[in-house]
């Protein structure tokens, strides 16, 4: 069975990176699920909401992405995965998700590793001159500061 994704993010993030991901791959559409956190909704009606979306994936694994680390949805996502079989990771941008849906049938734990490699290598400086997908040989200004980044 594939690990369920649960994106607890501002509004409308959650659901605008679900849509992304849905684009990409079609067939997740049951295992991408997303809760928008509104501006003004307090944390317990939030933590409802996401526990009432953990209840329909029964006993299935669940990897938790929220956006940013200690905001609301981020300790909404820490107060609803305590106890459960899932984990949370906090910074999600799309490589990571996409990354996360396309290795959803590993164990859990190899799938939050899949998903912090993703999103960390998919950020990343691009150079306008530069083609897409090939490498460039740095000029020795970039090579002197590389170690910087």
């Amino acid at each position: 069975m594939n690990t369920r994704l649960l994106i607890i993010a501002h509004a409308p993030l959650a659901h605008a990176l679900r849509e992304c991901a849905l684009h990409v791959f079609p067939d997740c559409w049951q295992e991408v699920l997303a809760l928008d956190v509104p501006p003004h909704e307090a944390p317990e009606a939030t933590l409802s909401a996401a526990r009432a979306l953990m209840e329909q994936q029964g006993e299935a694994s669940v990897l938790v992405l929220s956006d940013l680390f200690g905001a609301t949805p981020c300790n909404v996502a820490q107060r609803l995965v305590d106890g459960l079989q899932s984990r949370l990771v906090a910074g999600v941008n799309l490589p990571m998700l996409l990354r996360a849906v396309s290795y959803r049938s590993e164990p859990l734990d190899a799938l939050v590793a899949r998903a912090l490699v993703g999103g960390t290598q998919g950020v990343m400086q691009v150079g306008a001159a530069a083609p897409q997908n090939q490498n460039r040989r740095p000029s020795h200004d970039q090579e002197k500061h590389h170690h910087q980044q």
